[in-house]
């Protein structure tokens, strides 16, 4: 799949706090019908029983539809889901970690440098059964520890009872003009796996990096806990702009709120949303099968339903989004994301302030 790209420097892989519990399950049809190279591998079983906790990020009703779906075909294995924010997602790993080990079989989260993090720590187990030869290029490990799963470019987004289309901000250098000063929302990248994704992109680009953070910071921009209460502020019109992972503005719009997104002139950072089985799970094999259905031409065509962009060819994209080839998409190195996050997180929590 063919991305349009504005890069910082190399091109590499890329990758949403209240907490829920929600255990699902609708069973129906088999999973034979998937295609070709988004599928379990030669002499791999296409059945599990047994249940299977997942740690996600997801909201609550994107990952309870997913779940559902994959009882129709899967209707043996009992699925718990634990959702959080990624921060809380990631202490709850590390306490039980501590502890002895990882109580979870799946983490559905982020962005790529969190799952390097993972990987570092020896909490993941290598996908043995999982076929991604039809994932975009940048969206798997290329050590083969976890894969992503959808594309969620971060946007500029305005309420447009409030903002006229002509004024409305276009770039990341225009949210530093004083006409939008108390006027900015944005989430916050200690809770969100996103947010402080984007922190460490923006900090290693040559057009934004530190001198734009600083000027961004004087705008006096709201810092929102996650992308979900970021995207109803600028709906609310509570502050009218705001900067918000692209699906939530598709789902708000799609309830009539007055919304719409930009997707800035200097590209957007984007996370691919990685799930991974962990090295503790009791039942690698539905693990594996719920990885296998999340890159399935049904579930793609559901994410697709659900808003996001997807990883694969062949399955259309959300209303009214533009096409992937039509998105200038921010990339930058995979170590510089991983090794220059706490910094950037640090300067970007300094700046707001």
């Amino acid at each position: 799949m063919k991305l349009t790209k504005k890069s910082l420097s190399v091109v590499a892989a890329a990758g949403v706090a209240m907490l829920a519990l929600a255990g699902c399950s609708e069973p129906s049809e088999n999973a034979g019908s998937n295609t070709a190279s988004s599928g379990v591998k030669d002499g791999a079983t296409d059945s599990a029983a047994g249940s299977l906790t997942l740690y996600t990020s997801e909201p609550e009703d994107k990952v309870d539809q997913v779940v559902a779906a994959f009882n129709e075909e899967h209707p043996d294995v009992d699925v718990e889901v634990y959702r959080a924010g990624t921060g809380d997602l990631k202490a709850r790993i590390e306490a039980e970690k501590t502890s002895g080990a990882v109580e979870a079989d799946l983490i559905w989260a982020a962005d790529a440098p969190t799952f390097e993090d993972f990987k570092s720590d020896d909490l993941l187990a290598k996908l043995e059964n999982v076929e991604t030869g039809d994932v975009m290029d940048g969206a798997v490990d290329s050590e083969g520890y976890y894969v992503g799963t959808r594309i969620i470019p971060t946007v500029i987004a305005y309420n447009t009872s409030v903002i006229d289309e002509s004024e409305a901000p276009k770039s990341w250098t225009d949210l530093t003009d004083a006409r939008f000063r108390d006027k900015i929302v944005m989430p916050d990248p200690a809770v969100s796996g996103a947010a402080a994704y984007n922190a460490t992109v923006w900090m290693n680009n040559e057009q934004l990096g530190e001198d734009w953070m600083t000027a961004l910071g004087e705008n006096a921009p709201m810092i929102a806990a996650s992308n979900g209460p970021t995207s109803q502020e600028i709906a609310g019109g509570g502050h009218p702009v705001g900067v918000v992972v692209d699906y939530l503005v598709r789902d708000l719009a799609a309830q009539g709120s007055p919304i719409k997104e930009v997707y800035a002139t200097e590209g957007s950072p984007y996370i691919t949303e990685p799930i991974a089985v962990f090295g503790d799970s009791k039942n690698p094999t539905a693990a594996e099968l719920f990885i296998t259905f999340l890159l399935s031409k049904k579930g793609q065509e559901l994410a697709v339903e659900q808003n996001y962009l997807p990883v694969i060819d062949g399955v259309g994209t959300p209303g009214d989004a533009p096409a992937l080839d039509d998105i200038a998409l921010m990339d930058a190195d995979l170590k510089t994301l991983t090794d220059d996050r706490a910094r950037s997180v640090e300067f970007f929590q300094g700046a707001m302030n």
